[in-house]
């Protein structure tokens, strides 16, 4: 089950406070200002720097 809308829209990039959107197979949360991906385990985003993926640019 996906993240809801509402929780979505009001989650921010702990780095940067962008905003952040789901990767294409919606196992994380992408910013795309800071390159980094926030994984997702059992419907909870996982939203520490330290724990955040960098993205191939």
């Amino acid at each position: 089950m996906p993240i809801s809308e509402e929780l979505l829209s009001i989650l921010a990039c702990p780095k940067c406070k962008g905003p952040v959107h789901y990767n294409g197979d919606q196992t994380g949360l992408v910013c795309d200002h800071c390159h980094l991906l926030y994984r997702i385990e059992d419907e909870i985003p996982v939203m520490l720097i330290d724990e955040a993926q960098p993205l191939a640019s």
